[in-house]
């Protein structure tokens, strides 16, 4: 349990005692499970019986002990809600894992498809301050883990920050092309045509999108190759991981994007010359070189959850004003990216981009993860058996103590009218106060599947 070091505001806590609904009020902070910015609304909700029409239960939000209905506020972002973010982060976790070796609803044979797990870089816009493999930079400095230079320009006034950001704003679209490149490549290999390929094999996928200490995006894939019908049939005998990782080099290098063309240069965006694939062991064979599934699974759900604040230093919420700048405690490099994002989204012909209001992420406008429908489950998925989960769980504490999870099949529904406004976010001190006493320890550990 996290223990608060602050005093707690007497005054406050004075004033929630005197309204006689404290344990309900702690219930309902319990509820939130550690989010620290909970929405907060207005309204009420009514459960009909959906055959007779009759009125099962109301709910309104001046009847709730918090005066509002709490919602939590399920930012994937550690800077800004490390609970919610530690939720997402497990979610990832298990979504990853089910499509290396079966669970909530996909197969356990996914776990016999070849699986790689790849990263696609970004390309050089200049060089930077880096720990190459002698140890010395260009620099001729050998910097530490956590040297501030790392990833910042060793000559910034020639550093191409222009490429820099309208490569992040692009970096999706290159994906989809290779995504694209990726099941043509593996269909020439196996001798087949596109349109025969569907037939035979399909390629399933889930990734998450990572920035360098540079600021660019690179992408961590895992890529499996399944039957026609994902992981529910088995590959055909020419699907092997050779074969796999052989068209993903093709696919990526052949990917690229017509970008704009700006003041007379015209850009072209395509991925780096680094790529790494190597192919995912069983966990039946741990302890090799190789990557296991437990190691993928572990290390993109730890990416999920950050962003560009994190690796380069720069913000986690958007602009209103680029003077906002001036009170902000930035590196210089970081400082440069949205300051060009910025500059470049005041042109028309860059409109589509919508570069101001992704500066602060410097360009990147994507999903930070994405899947292929038959991958694995879904977060949908996974938030709804939870949701299913802590309502039998209500249950039990109200005296029922045998509940009956709910039936979707069934003609005995209930339909659920609800009107809610928004009333604002965050928790009063006292509430605060309160919820941090409650709240579990959020800081990242390992996951356990």
């Amino acid at each position: 349990m996290t223990t608060t070091t602050a005093l707690p505001p007497v005054g406050d806590l004075a004033f929630l005692a005197s309204l006689g609904t404290m344990p309900g009020l702690m219930r309902q902070l319990r509820g939130l499970g550690g989010c620290t910015t909970p929405i907060r609304l207005d309204g009420q909700r009514t459960d009909i019986h959906s055959a007779t029409g009759e009125i099962l239960g109301e709910l309104h939000s001046s009847d709730l002990p918090a005066g509002n209905l709490l919602v939590r506020c399920n930012n994937r972002r550690a800077t800004r809600c490390p609970a919610c973010a530690e939720t997402y982060r497990r979610d990832t976790y298990q979504l990853i894992t089910a499509g290396l070796r079966g669970g909530k609803g996909t197969p356990a044979q996914v776990a016999t498809h070849p699986r790689v797990f790849a990263t696609f870089t970004a390309p050089s816009f200049g060089p930077v301050h880096n720990q190459p493999a002698s140890g010395r930079c260009r620099c001729g400095t050998q910097h530490p883990d956590d040297a501030p230079e790392l990833g910042t320009p060793l000559a910034p006034a020639a550093y191409d920050y222009e490429a820099a950001v309208l490569w992040n704003a692009h970096a999706s679209k290159i994906w989809a092309r290779f995504s694209i490149y990726l099941r043509r490549e593996v269909a020439k290999r196996a001798g087949l045509t596109q349109r025969a390929f569907a037939d035979h094999a399909r390629v399933s996928f889930a990734k998450v999108a990572e920035y360098q200490r540079r600021g660019a995006i690179h992408f961590h894939a895992v890529i499996r190759l399944d039957g026609p019908d994902g992981g529910d049939t088995p590959p055909p005998t020419w699907a092997t991981p050779d074969l796999l990782a052989d068209a993903i080099r093709a696919a990526s290098a052949a990917a690229d994007v017509s970008g704009p063309v700006v003041d007379g240069r015209a850009h072209t965006f395509a991925f780096g010359r680094q790529l790494d694939i190597r192919p995912i062991r069983s966990a039946d064979f741990d302890g090799g070189t190789e990557l296991t599934e437990r190691a993928v699974a572990a290390y993109i759900a730890k990416y999920a959850t950050k962003g560009a604040e994190t690796a380069t230093g720069t913000l986690d919420r958007p602009l209103k004003f680029l003077a906002e700048l001036a009170r902000m405690t930035l590196t210089d490099h970081a400082r440069q990216m949205i300051r060009t994002a910025w500059t470049l989204g005041a042109r028309k012909d860059l409109e589509e981009l919508r570069l101001r209001a992704w500066a602060h992420m410097l360009g990147f406008r994507g999903h930070f993860s994405t899947k292929t429908r038959r991958y694995s489950t879904t977060l949908g998925a996974l938030r709804t058996a939870r949701a299913e989960w802590r309502r039998l769980q209500a249950a039990i504490a109200h005296g029922d103590q045998s509940p009956v999870p709910a039936d979707p099949d069934s003609d005995d529904t209930t339909l659920v009218l609800g009107h809610w406004n928004f009333a604002g976010t965050g928790l009063t001190r006292g509430e605060e106060w309160l919820a941090a006493s409650i709240t579990p320890d959020c800081t990242e550990g390992e996951i356990t599947p």
